[in-house]
């Protein structure tokens, strides 16, 4: 995808998500968080900060899975899935990983979206 249609439906989906959980849009953080209960699959409750923050690390991880960065090691005795670093991460300038993360998130919803 090219930047310019990574924005549109980055933009898009702020708007889907802000329309089905009436809310204001979401911003990386939140779309992170969102992937991450989806991934550790025990439905919506409430998180401590440092669940939440897992969370975002789970999605983070679950998202550069799918340029080879980590894999998936298992599941822990709680059932939250746990990732290892496969090969290095590029650096990448702030705005590069802005727009990686978010043609990432954008594929996920694709690929995970009941319409």
């Amino acid at each position: 995808m090219s930047p310019a249609e990574v924005n549109t439906r980055w933009k898009e989906l702020q708007e889907k998500i802000s329309a089905d959980f009436d809310t204001e849009k979401p911003d990386i953080k939140v779309m992170l968080f969102l992937i991450g209960v989806q991934e550790l699959g025990k439905g919506p409750r409430k998180f401590s900060k440092r669940q939440k923050e897992e969370l975002m690390h789970i999605a983070t991880c679950r998202l550069l899975s799918e340029m080879g960065f980590y894999e998936l090691q298992g599941l822990d005795q709680d059932g939250w899935p746990h990732w290892k670093l496969v090969k290095p991460i590029p650096s990448y300038a702030l705005l590069e990983q802005e727009m990686l993360l978010k043609s990432l998130i954008v594929s996920y919803f694709d690929e995970y979206s009941v319409n």
